[in-house]
């Protein structure tokens, strides 16, 4: 079973990171809400684009392009489900170490994984929580850089007014994923 890994032991200790030395693997994925950039280290998910721009894209290989391995059809198999509303925890392994990301934005991501499906958190929430109460402002431009939206669900922070705020994949595509986790889907 794939679980969630927000820092592995070597990136916190500050140990060497061997991952760096090996390319990603980098596989385009369609979806429901567009063409998905997946960067893979190993077992584990460092990056995800949705609708990677051109320059971007080019780095990628289509999926129906990837010599299929059990390991890869589950990761896609995963994200399709979710998708689709059948799946609620997605409990892919993903590594945030290569997104250099420090202090306050690893703890305001943190928060962000504890916000349940289906509900939503304002950005001033998710200051408080990560323990900065005047730092909504900062918690959105951080989640407009979430490295891996979805895994960690962005989507589900929003404004204190009406609207569902910003996302790094555009306003219709946040609410379509706030719809789909409303309507429940069967818990997998």
């Amino acid at each position: 079973m794939l679980t969630f890994d927000f820092m592995p032991e070597a990136q916190e200790d500050g140990g060497a990171q061997p991952e760096h030395l090996v390319e990603p693997q980098r596989i385009l994925l369609p979806s429901l809400i567009g063409t998905l950039g997946v960067e893979l280290m190993g077992t584990a998910v460092t990056r995800i684009l949705i609708e990677p721009k051109r320059g971007a894209r080019a780095r990628f290989t289509p999926f129906h392009k990837v010599d299929g391995s059990d390991f890869l059809d589950e990761i896609f198999g995963r994200l399709s489900e979710y998708f689709a509303g059948a799946r609620r925890r997605i409990e892919i392994e993903f590594n945030l170490g290569p997104s250099g990301l420090t202090g306050f934005a690893k703890r305001v991501l943190k928060e962000t994984m504890k916000i349940p499906y289906g509900k939503t958190r304002t950005y001033r929430n998710l200051a408080d929580a990560a323990g900065q109460p005047d730092s909504y402002r900062q918690v959105l431009s951080i989640l407009l850089e979430n490295p891996i939206p979805i895994l960690i669900p962005c989507h589900r922070v929003v404004t204190n007014k009406s609207g569902v705020g910003s996302y790094i994949g555009g306003g219709k595509r946040k609410q379509w994923l706030l719809d789909l986790e409303a309507q429940g889907g069967e818990p997998i």
